[in-house]
């Protein structure tokens, strides 16, 4: 046996229900989702608003857990996951860009991207080190020491993409990353999340409404009313 056939998915859903309360009425976000996100794979999870996309990512991103159903990461089952232990996992094996770029703006840019190193606990030395490997990586060298409100957006964003990377994680999730950008900048986002991704095998999984971004991942997964209808797998080979 191949040692690629021994890798498990970074992610897979086995008949994931979640449901959600809003007063008296249930609202049924996932109805029995399965889904497997392979190593260096660029999955895009598409679908109108309610259709269950955040509520994935919640479950992926280890905020939220299912009702039923089991959410497995490295082939590792997650039911019975303390909090502490979800909290660290999700601190060294996923990262997460966000449309907002949630940057913290007293910090400067190399600080953004340290902070995730910081919480780990990785000595200084190399945390330098790795901080200007992403910033060269994201081309924002020159721009280490200023703060983000004097970056542009697609500045800010790989500032994010830079800091959900430098911990070398299995995971990065992204909700929505290039809606806030004009077409040029995000396709730029898009290469570089590819590029890097890429470089270090690191699984996407991006909610985008944003047709220049969907057209160009791996494979493209269709949500309607908390299930997949849609999953063309065809296109990971494209």
């Amino acid at each position: 046996m191949s040692s690629t056939a021994q890798v498990p998915p970074v992610l897979e859903l086995r008949g994931v229900h979640k449901t959600y309360r809003l007063g008296l009425h249930v609202v049924p976000a996932l109805q029995g989702v399965d889904l497997l996100v392979q190593p260096g794979e660029m999955l895009a999870l598409t679908g109108p608003s309610g259709s269950g996309k955040s509520t994935l990512l919640n479950l992926a991103g280890l905020v939220d857990r299912p009702d039923a159903g089991e959410v497995l990461f490295r082939g590792r089952s997650l039911a019975g996951l303390s909090e502490t232990q979800a909290t660290y996992l999700r601190r060294d094996a996923i990262g997460f860009i966000f449309q907002s770029f949630n940057l913290v703006p007293v910090m400067t840019v190399a600080d953004n991207v340290d902070y995730p190193l910081f919480l780990a606990g990785l000595p200084v030395a190399g945390r330098k080190q790795r901080i200007a490997e992403m910033l060269r990586a994201v081309g924002l060298t020159e721009h280490a020491k200023h703060r983000p409100d004097a970056l542009s957006g697609g500045q800010r964003q790989r500032v994010a993409i830079a800091r959900a990377l430098v911990k070398r994680p299995t995971l990065v999730i992204a909700d929505e990353p290039t809606a806030s950008l004009d077409s040029q900048t995000a396709d730029q986002v898009f290469e570089l999340m590819r590029e890097c991704g890429h470089a270090q095998r690191a699984a996407f999984l991006i909610a985008s409404h944003d047709p220049r971004l969907v057209r160009r991942c791996d494979r493209i997964v269709t949500m309607l009313d908390g299930r997949i209808v849609a999953d063309a797998r065809e296109r990971i080979a494209a």
